[in-house]
């Protein structure tokens, strides 16, 4: 099984929760300290939401493809190095409070995208580097501001989703 995921960082975790619950009409399938994630099968997508700050407005944090296991994720790294894409492989990681086998790809306007799977639960959101936890994605890119605009997030979503195919 895979499914799209779109990781959001929202200003109100509480309140996300509330909302999405409502859209999807479903409950979140995992919530931790500064942390929910919706499993949604209809549309198939992996819902994550992290907390960021207070006030901020709620921005795209990353996307992925989650798949069935790690030969998938070894499949698509080496697919996805074929076709010329710089990828960045990480093994038995802590992210999104799960172990997780996962490739990172970035597209044309720099969004990160990784494809990953969920190998067991985990008792923390990140790993952690000299005492401090890091996020997955902010080892490799560094916070990026906002992505603004629904059309282009669309567009985005749209374009990968052809990597499912």
């Amino acid at each position: 099984m895979a499914r799209v995921q779109l990781a959001l960082r929202v200003p109100d975790l509480e309140a996300s929760i509330a909302f999405y619950s409502r859209l999807f009409d479903a409950e979140p399938a995992k919530i931790r300290e500064g942390y929910a994630n919706f499993a949604v099968a209809e549309p198939p997508l992996k819902l994550v939401l992290i907390e960021g700050e207070p006030g901020e407005e709620t921005r795209m944090d990353h996307l992925g493809v989650e798949v069935g296991s790690s030969e998938a994720v070894n499949a698509a790294a080496t697919r996805l190095g074929e076709a010329g894409l710089a990828t960045e492989e990480e093994n038995d990681t802590t992210c999104c409070y799960a172990l997780q086998d996962k490739v990172w790809v970035h597209g044309p306007g720099k969004e990160p995208w990784e494809v990953y799977v969920v190998k067991a639960d985990a008792g923390s959101l990140s790993k952690q580097e000299g005492g401090q936890h890091l996020l997955c994605r902010e080892r490799r890119i560094g916070r990026g501001g906002p992505t603004r605009g629904g059309r282009r997030l669309r567009l985005l979503l749209r374009r990968h989703l052809r990597l499912l195919r």
